[in-house]
């Protein structure tokens, strides 16, 4: 998304819920273990709910029992983008959509095997598209 395509502060505030936008455009966070996706394991891809690119693919979600939903690995390493996150006195990586920029959690590297990652990812970030039965 060139930044001739990329939404108004306000279009965005439309486009999305109260809660997706003080996360995906306020690099806000939901409570531990309150996200509809934390708990959620059905085969399909996860998408940014702001622009609908894909991001992690159901394969590698993993129960890290951090309250968020948690990924070992990208669907493609080029999906998302990282910066680093020295907010609340913490140094983390933080993980945002590669193409619109939204907040989407934070990547720590105590996950398990093939990676050794764990995307902890905001649920109100995410969007779910279920797989076909056939797929």
């Amino acid at each position: 998304m060139s930044d001739n395509e990329r939404p108004t502060d306000n279009e965005w505030r439309e486009r999305l819920t109260r809660e997706q936008y003080k996360i995906l455009r306020e690099k806000g966070t939901e409570r531990a273990f309150s996200g509809e996706y934390d708990k959620f394991y059905e085969p399909g891809m996860y998408k940014c709910a702001g622009c609908g690119a894909e991001l992690f693919g159901s394969d590698t979600k993993f129960d890290s029992g951090s309250g968020w939903p948690s990924f070992y690995a990208p669907a493609d390493e080029a999906a998302v983008a990282t910066d680093a996150d020295n907010s609340y006195g913490m140094t983390r990586v933080e993980v945002m959509c590669a193409e619109c920029d939204g907040h989407l959690g934070h990547v720590f590297p105590d996950g398990p095997n093939p990676t050794g990652d764990r995307f902890c990812i905001n649920s109100a970030a995410l969007a779910f598209e279920a797989s076909d039965a056939d797929d």
